[in-house]
């Protein structure tokens, strides 16, 4: 008999919703904890961090769960919305004052440049490229905004579009501006976790004119599975005033443009 709306698979699908919440919310938790606090077994528990896991939206590990980032796995979107807010939107205004009328920009599905396309929203016309469903929902009714969104294959994880189709989208354009963020940066490198991203970030850095990598402190000293692109192939880093001198020094070293730029009260 198939199971009605109020039947165990609902009732599992809302435990699991919840569990992620609270997982999204606290970055870690244990499975006897996640045991205790829904009243299951523990049997059960890993049964929903296995579901979790295959939807990429936690990382098990031993004892437990987590959804902060690791050498091998991105945060989920709704995890890195909420990481480091202040530094993302201080970052995002100065990315603006870059912005000028007419120019086509690119805008890569990252949280952090999802802040600078919610600064958007004045008359002057920009064309705008980006993969990222968030990017298009905030400007998809901008009437100053030509609005170009790459297809390609549909990566709910990353809530963008990846693959060899949002490539070859890519290839054929090219723009002034391409502002974009990157999960780790260490020993002169960009890195990322996923190879999908990789190769459209890195076919994003072909297109743009000029490259501007927005990253804030939480990112630097980090490695990734993947590299991305060498430091020096980025024409400008942004970074917030929380970034570790070492880094900073690294940047001038390698005759790196870089600002630093003031995070946002609290």
């Amino acid at each position: 008999m198939s199971e009605t709306k109020h039947g165990p698979g609902s009732k599992r699908a809302q435990r699991q919703a919840d569990i992620a919440e609270y997982v999204l919310q606290q970055g870690s938790a244990t499975a006897v904890d996640l045991a205790e606090r829904f009243a299951v077994s523990t049997m059960t528990i890993h049964r929903d961090l296995d579901e979790l896991e295959r939807q990429r939206i936690v990382r098990k590990h031993r004892g437990g769960v987590s959804v902060q980032p690791s050498s091998i796995f991105e945060s989920n979107v709704a995890y890195r919305m909420r990481s480091a807010v202040r530094e993302k939107r201080a970052l995002a205004r100065r990315a603006r004052e870059l912005v000028e009328p007419g120019m086509a920009i690119m805008i890569d599905g990252s949280t952090t440049t999802l802040e600078l396309a919610r600064l958007l929203d004045d008359d002057i016309p920009l064309t705008v490229v980006t993969n990222f469903m968030g990017a298009i929902n905030v400007l998809r009714d901008l009437p100053n905004i030509r609005l170009i969104a790459l297809g390609g294959e549909w990566y709910r994880p990353h809530e963008s579009f990846l693959g060899v189709p949002c490539l070859e989208a890519i290839d054929a354009l090219r723009v002034d501006l391409l502002f974009a963020s990157i999960s780790a940066v260490s020993g002169g490198f960009t890195y990322h976790q996923e190879q999908e991203v990789v190769l459209v970030k890195q076919a994003m850095m072909r297109a743009a004119r000029r490259s501007v990598l927005m990253v804030d402190h939480t990112k630097l000293d980090r490695v990734a599975l993947h590299r991305v692109a060498p430091l020096p192939a980025w024409d400008l880093v942004l970074t917030d005033d929380a970034a570790p001198e070492r880094t900073l020094q690294e940047l001038r070293d390698q005759g790196i443009p870089y600002e630093v730029v003031p995070s946002e009260p609290g």
